[in-house]
């Protein structure tokens, strides 16, 4: 297949289905761990098209949504300091903090600016050398080299006044402790297309070798979900739980060395606090010590209070796959994308919003 049209041809979509339907002698419970593929999943129907005893539960792909409280009141804190410009994704100043999100700073009066990437962020620091520009880092594999990439570019330029805020996530970690749940009881994780292109399939191997669970890299598109589920299904049913790859188009076992590289120059792990699920050790990324004066949780003096969520609002259960959004009372009534009320129905790859933009309600 080599055309869009293809990877959402209803007859082969068919093929696909039966040939489910046909293995899926017990019940099976999935995941997928990509904000991606929650939506493609919702705005393709195929939890309609899947037989009853196939689950597919939407888990913490979304970087927007797995910032914690705690670091939002941090970029809040930071954006309200003098001479300091608090520069960020568009997603990220909607979500909420313990108090304010960084939309109601910046309407109270903070220099808080959107960028569309980090080097954004740099010509911001190199057009005003008399303020600090601290670039909000959130996002996961993907998108870190870039931020890596970036700090490097303002190393090589002597920019001094461009810090970063890293509430970087790294997608193994959560995995991990997502199987360390009992209640979920999963078969099997759909993995990340995006990331695995950065770190390839070797940090997904302890799924397959420690937990004795299903892993299927997939694409985006409608048929690579479904086969990505039958290829589950088929390692179960086998006795042979693997981690294999369905995206061969764009994913290799070897990932992106170049892009490691980048990252690995300028970060390394760290533990970090996840939105619903807490602290998960390792599952971070933090600046090297050696670029510490690049750090803004090191060079500025962030004061803040005691964290807390939002009241009533299950993000956190939803991102664990605990709880299905409508399961929140606020949903869809005072928490809708328009006035979101939890960190999900923020982003347009939140469970939250993808649910409710696309999810019977």
């Amino acid at each position: 297949m080599k055309h869009v049209d293809e990877y959402r041809d209803s007859a082969l979509a068919r093929v696909l289905v039966d040939g489910i339907r046909q293995v899926a002698d017990r019940p099976f419970k999935f995941m997928e761990v990509c904000g991606s593929h929650t939506v493609a999943i919702f705005k393709s129907g195929i939890r309609d098209l899947l037989p009853r005893n196939i689950s597919l539960i939407s888990g913490p792909g979304c970087p927007v949504c797995v910032t914690s409280v705690e670091d939002i009141d941090k970029a809040a804190a930071i954006a309200g300091m003098d001479g300091v410009v608090l520069a960020t994704f568009g997603d990220m100043v909607r979500v909420p903090g313990s108090r304010v999100s960084l939309q109601k700073a910046k309407a109270d009066g903070a220099d808080v600016r959107v960028v569309y990437s980090p080097f954004d962020a740099l010509k911001l620091a190199q057009s005003d050398p008399s303020r600090k520009v601290v670039f909000l880092a959130a996002g996961f594999e993907t998108t870190s080299p870039a931020v890596a990439a970036t700090l490097g570019r303002a190393i090589e330029a002597g920019v001094k006044n461009f810090l970063l805020l890293s509430v970087h996530k790294t997608i193994p970690g959560a995995m991990r402790a997502l199987l360390d749940t009992p209640e979920l009881g999963l078969d099997g994780f759909i993995c990340p297309g995006h990331v695995s292109t950065i770190i390839g399939t070797a940090p997904y191997r302890f799924i397959a070798d420690e937990y004795r669970r299903a892993a299927v890299v997939s694409g985006f598109e409608p048929l690579d979900i479904l086969q990505s589920t039958l290829m589950l299904i088929e390692q179960i049913r086998e006795g042979r739980p693997s981690v294999e790859i369905q995206y061969r188009r764009a994913v290799s076992e070897e990932g992106n060395p170049v892009a490691r590289g980048v990252l690995g120059r300028y970060f390394e792990a760290s533990d970090a606090n996840w939105r619903g699920i807490g602290v998960i050790p390792g599952s971070g990324l933090k600046l090297k010590t050696e670029y510490a004066a690049y750090d803004a949780e090191r060079v500025l003096d962030i004061k803040i209070g005691e964290s807390r969520e939002t009241r009533g609002c299950i993000c956190g259960m939803v991102l664990k796959g605990i709880k299905n959004p409508p399961e929140c009372r606020l949903f869809g009534k005072a928490c809708t994308p328009e006035t979101p009320v939890g960190a999900c129905m923020v982003s347009f790859e939140g469970s939250c919003a993808a649910y409710y933009k696309y999810g019977a309600r």
